[in-house]
């Protein structure tokens, strides 16, 4: 959430930069200011009513000791007539300070200045591509036909159960998933990040303080009757872990990681595009978060976006990197940077991973925040990453590692998997 008096204080940029986002309610910036400019208004005769009241109250008690005890009245009548004038200008003040909260909420963050102009995902800037594309047959089969194939992965039996998108993993193929969450996990121990076990469901506060909510209701799953909803993303209940705390200076940068599944709706989403593994309601996921300075943050983001890429790299796995366009980009996100692996048998990029850096939009709702070196409270800054999303990197792997003999299993996931081939 963006904060008052940064929005007061730079109107043009915090236009400049919303555009960017294609952001179609520019006027809830003046809305705001003028609220915030009404705030002010009502808060210097609050604060001279209260200054008022104090000062008859005081009067009271000595006139009262004096003997003055009409003049004590007096005092004691104008003290009540401040109080009613202080609790009108208090409701006043509550009014307003909903309103211009109701607003601030719709703001989605301020893009970084590296972020491209765009509307779409096809405006997206190709920051670099590693790897080798693999040549495969003519014949060569999409996972779901594999997974089919060498029994790993049942769709239909998911549909029995639940539905479309909960797919039921088998044999190796769910030693395969286990194989990724262990690898990743140890993976992300070893670059310094702490794992974390957490709840799969969260409730309001959780949501609005990562800003799934209020803006992303109808892609949750929500369980009414007692008002939680399954997470979307390990990101919401780990980064939540540290909602309304105030941090030292010297603990930052704290780094988690964990493994959680993953529940999303994902609304309107059907086709071919999404066929097998390429979308899903559940999927399990790897995920690493750091509370971080903010002169540090974007250092940070690169590491992470490094990390991540030394996980395709080890997995054998052909990817690229992208700088998302404004219009590409989620809501609360400054810079998000995607990685994307081939899938030689689609023939197409597939998004694995979203590296992103919140600045201070989270940790505003959160507050959360850190005491500097002057011993003042200020905003820290809190990332997210994917490392990695599961079901899209099963995908490549069984497409990109297809041969005549089964489906060559990575070298670094043999000592989790305990087989070499898939036959």
């Amino acid at each position: 959430m963006l904060q008052v008096n940064y929005i007061v204080d730079n109107r043009d940029h915090v236009l400049e930069r919303l555009a960017v986002k294609n952001f179609k309610q520019p006027e809830l910036v003046d809305e705001i200011i003028w609220l915030d400019h009404r705030r002010r208004r009502t808060q210097m005769p609050l604060n001279l009513a209260e200054s008022q009241a104090n000062a008859e109250a005081k009067k009271v008690g000595e006139l009262m000791r004096e003997g003055k005890k009409g003049e004590a009245e007096e005092a004691k009548l104008n003290a009540g007539r401040y109080k009613e004038e202080i609790k009108k200008l208090n409701e006043t003040l509550e009014e307003i300070e909903k309103e211009i909260q109701e607003k601030l909420v719709l703001l989605p963050n301020l893009p970084h200045a590296s972020v491209p102009n765009g509307l779409t995902p096809e405006d997206n800037e190709v920051v670099l591509e590693n790897g080798a594309k693999p040549n495969l047959p003519a014949d060569a089969l999409p996972h779901w036909e594999l997974a089919a194939k060498y029994n790993l992965i049942d769709f239909e039996l998911g549909v029995k159960i639940t539905g479309a998108g909960f797919p039921v993993y088998k044999n190796k193929g769910a030693k395969l998933q286990r194989a990724l969450i262990n690898y990743f996990i140890d993976e992300a121990e070893k670059a310094g990040y702490k794992e974390v076990s957490v709840p799969l469901m969260v409730n309001e506060a959780s949501g609005f303080g990562t800003s799934q909510l209020p803006d992303k209701e109808g892609q949750m799953y929500f369980v009414g009757l007692d008002n939680l909803y399954l997470i979307p993303t390990a990101e919401v209940p780990i980064t939540n872990l540290y909602r309304d705390v105030i941090l030292k200076a010297d603990e930052l940068p704290i780094r988690n990681c964990g493994h959680t599944p993953c529940f999303r709706r994902e609304a309107g989403s059907y086709g071919a595009h999404v066929r097998g593994l390429n979308r899903l309601h559940q999927f399990d996921k790897v995920e690493i978060v750091t509370i971080g300075h903010p002169d540090e943050s974007y250092d940070i983001l690169e590491k992470m976006s490094a990390h991540v890429q030394g996980l395709l790299q080890k997995l054998g796995l052909p990817y690229r990197v992208l700088r998302l366009c404004g219009g590409d980009m989620g809501f609360g996100s400054a810079l998000t940077y995607d990685m994307e692996t081939w899938s030689a048998a689609q023939k197409r990029w597939l998004e694995v991973s979203s590296v992103s850096n919140f600045e201070s939009f989270q940790s505003n709702r959160l507050k959360l925040r850190f005491r500097n070196a002057e011993g003042k409270t200020q905003l820290a800054h809190t990332l997210n990453g994917s490392a990695l999303a599961l079901p899209r990197i099963v995908a490549t792997l069984l497409e990109n590692n297809q041969t005549e003999k089964g489906i060559k299993i990575p070298e670094v996931l043999v000592p989790y998997t305990n087989f070499e081939w898939i036959e």
